[in-house]
């Protein structure tokens, strides 16, 4: 009689991973906020019933992982994108070369430079 509660349970995680994979693949981060709460309830749900040895878990398990990895390469993006705005403020307000000795020198970079036009 469990064995039906926990395939509800299951393909109703499986369809919920699916829609998060979606929304990586996407871009689209705001939607996976909204799919957190039920996420947990399906899996807490899921723990509740101790199913262990079911191949719809195996499924389950790999899907979580796959959406692990996504969730990963999407954060490795969003913090380059971050370390790239850096560099790209610090490049705005000092202007860096490099002499003949191979030392690095700095200067600083007015930051409202007006140009004023006369007729």
């Amino acid at each position: 009689m469990t064995a039906e509660p926990s395939m509800t349970l299951i393909k109703s995680l499986e369809e919920i991973l699916d829609l998060e994979r979606t929304a990586l693949v996407d871009g689209d981060l705001d939607r996976l906020t909204h799919m957190v709460p039920e996420k947990e309830k399906l899996i807490g749900a899921i723990n509740d019933l101790q199913v262990r040895d079911s191949a719809d878990l195996i499924r389950v398990q790999q899907k979580v992982e796959r959406n692990q990895a996504l969730l990963n390469s999407a954060a490795d993006g969003i913090r380059a994108v971050a370390a790239r705005m850096a560099e790209l403020r610090r490049v705005r307000q000092e202007f860096s070369t490099y002499g003949a000795d191979g030392q690095r020198s700095g200067f600083a970079v007015r930051s409202h430079a007006k140009l004023e036009k006369r007729a």
